[in-house]
C-alpha cells in the first residue's frame, strides 16, 4: 500500500496505549489497529481531526505516502 499509517510511531513517543488513545479520539481499539496495520480503506476528517487533536500533531504526521515499486519510473 502506498500510504503508510504512522500511529504506533506516534503513540510510541507520546507512550499512551491503544486503549487511552481509542477512548481519547472516540473509536474502538479495534479501529485502532486496523488503521496501524495499514487495512483501513478510508479515515473520516472528523476521525483525522480528532486523532490530531489527541497526538497534537498534523494529519502528515500520521499519514505518509511510499510509492510503490512498481510505480516509480525507471
Amino acid at each position: 500500500m502506498a500510504i503508510v499509517v504512522d500511529l504506533d510511531v506516534l503513540l510510541a513517543r507520546r507512550k499512551m496505549s491503544v486503549a487511552e488513545f481509542a477512548e481519547a479520539v472516540g473509536i474502538t481499539p479495534a479501529n485502532v489497529a486496523v488503521l496501524k496495520n495499514g487495512r483501513a480503506k478510508a479515515v473520516r476528517f472528523t476521525t483525522l481531526d480528532a486523532i490530531c487533536t489527541v497526538l497534537d500533531c498534523q494529519p502528515g504526521d500520521v499519514l505518509r505516502w511510499v510509492p510503490d515499486e512498481e510505480s516509480v519510473p525507471v
